[in-house]
């Protein structure tokens, strides 16, 4: 008996099941969406001999939006939960403080591309041609981080209010635009120029400006509840911001070094020559597609988690809580086995030449099914801690762990012990994420992330 009851105590009722599939599935498909995307373009640079270039330009991108996600964060975890008590005035203030933040975010890093790109790729590969093409494409894509980041707090607000299809069918408009554009201008089909690098840029850029425009034109007719006048989203007060800042600045922080830190996993991999890279920018770019289940699961639980918090239902967030973790359970398995079977077809799909890359490449991504089991019950736990204001925890949780643990043993493997295979460097730091995910357990259940974050800012 009591064994029965444990075990009920991490299955859930048919009907939140049903709720976390009518909210995960259309974002865990943008996220698919995207990431192949991500793979049709590598497809096609490296079809041009240019997929290190890209890959080094995308860089700086990525820190962009690994910062916009802290501040889309941020402001997020409010707009679940005054969406939860249907306090739709102060939902609305949140959304402009998002998008005000998200905009500073993309402005800041334009300024870095422009003032200081050829360092910024010079940090990552010494390569004087690399850098050249990474530059030409840089030039270019930088534009795209104004639309990219705002989308990404439109994203963000359509998860808060438990509408995910909204930005998974603008996702898919915005990457049919970008494939067909990048086909025609990279290769100069259709009585297009031939712009190469340069071309996949702005296809980039077009797509994501034909994103923005259909989400600011659809939240205005059809009138989204975060969505309002300027004055109704601008109007911001000192009383309500800081409340927001202060539990959003670990996460724009978290994010910052998360960021930063990835960028040096690539400069400790970079040592290891552009073979390296290129097995490893092709094997993370097969790996990112099945990180859909995690980001849909992860988007799930933190627009569910923040209703409940903002009703004041602590003890309902806590039982959905752990039916979350038991789901994880399951999905990682699942996931792990898939990327284990087509590993290698994946990989044959880039038509890469080298025998030794092809082989680092499969492994690489077989040993992202190591990583993806665990970052799931990681990425469950941030969620968690997130929808609840637990932000300074998190940040040492995600970025802390990096830099204490990944990153030292990425450069002591790579620099001290002169490592060769990435593919084994690759493997060896994934105690980064195990160690994450006992520590992350353990503060999960000792509840500190159920509060009600409502009652802490004023709306009036």
């Amino acid at each position: 008996w009591i064994m029965t009851e444990t075990f009920k105590r991490w299955i859930a009722p048919k009907d939140f099941y049903k709720k976390v599939f009518l909210i995960s599935v259309p974002l865990a498909l943008q996220q698919l969406l995207n990431s192949a995307m991500g793979i049709a373009d590598s497809m096609m640079v490296s079809w041009i001999g240019q997929v290190t270039a890209v890959g080094t330009a995308a860089q700086v991108e990525n820190l962009m939006m690994t910062v916009g996600f802290g501040v889309a964060s941020g402001a997020g975890i409010f707009m679940s939960q005054f969406f939860g008590k249907q306090d739709l005035k102060s939902e609305k203030k949140a959304f402009g403080l998002g998008m005000i933040l998200s905009l500073i975010n993309a402005l800041v890093w334009m300024g870095a591309s422009v003032f200081f790109g050829r360092q910024l790729m010079g940090f990552y590969i010494q390569d004087p041609t690399v850098i050249e093409s990474a530059l030409q494409y840089l030039m270019i894509a930088m534009i795209s981080y104004l639309p990219g980041a705002l989308i990404t707090m439109f994203s963000f607000a359509y998860r808060c209010i438990q509408k995910t299809h909204v930005p998974m069918l603008i996702g898919l408009v915005s990457m049919s635009v970008n494939i067909v554009l990048n086909y025609c201008l990279i290769f100069g089909h259709f009585g297009f120029p031939t712009l190469g690098v340069q071309g996949a840029a702005m296809g980039t850029l077009i797509a994501q400006t034909t994103g923005l425009v259909i989400h600011i034109i659809y939240a205005y007719k059809s009138n989204q509840s975060f969505i309002g006048t300027p004055r109704e989203m601008f109007a911001l007060n000192a009383d309500f911001v800081q409340p927001i800042l202060r539990r959003a600045y670990p996460l724009v922080l978290n994010e910052l070094f998360f960021g930063f830190g990835n960028t040096l996993y690539i400069r400790a991999f970079g040592r290891l020559g552009t073979e390296a890279m290129d097995a490893y920018y092709v094997g993370n770019q097969i790996s990112n597609m099945f990180f859909f289940i995690v980001q849909g699961l992860n988007s799930a639980n933190g627009a569910i988690l923040g209703a409940s918090l903002g009703q004041g239902d602590l003890a309902l967030a806590k039982r959905q809580g752990n039916w979350f973790v038991a789901l994880a359970v399951v999905l990682s398995a699942v996931s792990s086995l898939l990327i284990l079977t087509f590993a290698h077809p994946m990989v044959d799909l880039f038509g890469l030449q080298n025998a030794n890359v092809i082989r680092e490449a499969v492994l690489i991504v077989r040993i992202f099914s190591i990583r993806i089991s665990l970052r799931m019950f990681n990425v469950l736990v941030f969620s968690a801690l997130r929808a609840g204001g637990d932000s300074k925890f998190l940040a040492f949780l995600d970025a802390g762990i990096m830099w204490i643990v990944g990153l030292p043993l990425a450069f002591l493997l790579v620099e001290g012990l002169h490592f060769t295979s990435i593919a084994l460097v690759f493997l060896i730091i994934q105690v980064e994420q195990l160690v994450r995910m006992v520590i992350g357990l353990k503060r999960y259940f000792k509840g500190a992330w159920l509060i009600d974050l409502t009652q802490e800012v004023k709306t009036a």
